[in-house]
């Protein structure tokens, strides 16, 4: 590509600020578009080339804007990586799964490239094709890691882009080949996959984070398997029973594989490690950890499958997980940071690998209180925007009642199925859209053999539904022989 005649003025720039990618957010459905088609062009070049965009992350009054300052023939890519129109493009559903895809810094000093100390098309915003126009971008706030973290007058500036003319190769997309789609011209790199099908082995593990609601209100009683106990109680040995089932999924011959990453949070006014006895304070542990180390075990009713039919039993459990419901408020705002704290930690560490995506799993009796629910949802939305190479992070919302007053939903495909119910409407936004290939494991044990994509969600869910809803976000895609 043609360079500026300056150009190594803006090569000294970015190497003196530290600048090594920029970013273009954009739903994983685009990715094979994006592969086919050889790059990233313009959404104006698309509607020109008759390239078909299956969910553009811009709005139909964002690309008029576009229109009025003359800027439809131009990729518009970022510095940071938390963008804001990224989680406004989730919560008005124009995309799902986003995946950011990694920009070679050499766009910025093409002969075309222009540049914007905020979005182009705000008010007051200096957008141009010169050095000193690049130069009044503020790097010093495009490098915090999200808005807030800035004064509210500097906040505009974190959106700071470069305006790439007409297309990106994609040479120039650093990471474009790590999700599982042949290159052109390179057919033996990769083998074509669909996303959610990578192989859980000990290279390539997953993890799953188990929320749960330890609030006052899980007092209220429930029955499970015809025992009568608290909700929390509950909650608890479903949770401890869907622990136990993945530490037994990873015993062969006797050794315990590292498949699983596994947390669980409690939380009421905070948020904190739900592990007791010996794993007590700890976060992530793996199976053989569990293994190693229960906490209790106990004497509970449990479904048998027997030749003649399905029966109740006493079996011997093991728990690592109380129930607690001592809390005041339900600070769902306080958890999701910590997960993300979490699932950031394990991400560094494991996301150049096609590993499974981590699961998150909250347990919760009501609504969420001492946060708004804009915070919230933004939260629940950068919890979604992580991914792997396989795939984005799924958030299963499930709220937990001992109540049959109101009608239980699960897993709905359409927002009109919760029936206007505010709170359902808020989980159903809160939680991710659920890829096909969950369907087999919905029909089975949900009946629901409807075709679409499901909600990873539950309202007034039952023990019964409890268990079945945790049998569907614990995928059972372990590699038997790694």
């Amino acid at each position: 590509m043609d360079k500026k005649t300056n150009w190594q003025e803006y090569q000294a720039i970015i190497e003196q600020q530290g600048i090594t990618k920029l970013y273009h957010f954009t739903d994983r459905d685009n990715l094979q578009s994006i592969i086919q088609n050889g790059g990233l062009y313009s959404w104006a070049d698309c509607e020109e080339k008759g390239i078909s965009i299956a969910k553009p992350g811009g709005s139909d009054s964002s690309r008029s804007l576009d229109a009025r300052d003359g800027l439809q023939r131009y990729v518009r890519v970022s510095f940071v990586t938390q963008h804001p129109m990224m989680y406004v493009a989730m919560n008005e559903g124009r995309i799902s799964n986003p995946v950011l895809l990694e920009i070679d810094p050499q766009v910025i000093y093409w002969k075309d490239s222009k540049y914007a100390d905020r979005n182009a098309t705000k008010n007051g915003a200096r957008v141009g094709g010169d050095v000193e126009d690049f130069k009044a971008i503020h790097f010093s706030s495009v490098k915090v890691l999200k808005h807030f973290d800035l004064d509210d007058e500097e906040q505009k500036f974190y959106q700071a882009e470069v305006l790439v003319k007409n297309f990106i190769p994609l040479e120039y997309i650093k990471n474009i080949g790590n999700f599982g789609i042949p290159i052109p011209n390179k057919p033996k790199v990769l083998q074509s996959k669909m996303a959610y099908t990578a192989q859980i082995t000990r290279n390539t593990p997953t993890a799953f984070i188990f929320l749960v609601d330890h609030s006052v209100s899980m007092n209220k009683m429930t029955s499970l398997f015809g025992e009568d106990m608290t909700m929390a109680e509950a909650a608890a040995r479903i949770v401890n029973r869907q622990i136990n089932e993945l530490v037994l999924r990873c015993i062969k011959s006797n050794d315990t594989r590292h498949y699983y990453d596994i947390a669980v949070i409690g939380y009421g006014e905070q948020a904190y490690s739900g592990w007791n006895g010996d794993l007590e304070g700890r976060d992530f542990v793996s199976p053989e950890e569990l293994r190693e180390h229960p906490y209790k075990k106990i004497m509970t009713r449990e479904e048998k499958r027997t030749r003649k039919g399905i029966v109740v039993k006493e079996v011997e459990k093991v728990q690592w997980v109380e129930a607690k419901h001592d809390g005041s408020w339900t600070h769902l705002h306080k958890t999701f940071a910590k997960a993300q704290q979490l699932l950031t930690q394990w991400m560094e560490k494991h996301h150049d690998k096609d590993c499974y995506p981590p699961t998150i799993i909250n347990i919760t009796d009501g609504e969420f209180n001492g946060a708004k629910r804009e915070e919230v949802l933004q939260q629940a939305n950068e919890l979604k925007s992580m991914f792997t190479n396989d795939g984005n992070v799924i958030l299963f919302n499930i709220h937990f009642s001992a109540s049959k007053s109101a009608a239980e939903v699960v897993c709905p495909i359409e927002i009109l199925e919760l029936g206007g119910n505010n709170y359902a409407e808020t989980l159903f936004n809160m939680s991710s859209l659920l890829p096909e290939r969950y369907n087999a494991d919905i029909s089975r044990y949900l009946n629901d053999n409807r075709a679409g994509r499901h909600r990873a969600m539950g309202v007034n869910a039952d023990a019964t539904t409890l268990i079945k809803l945790m049998d569907i976000g614990t995928p059972t895609n372990v590699s038997q022989a790694q």
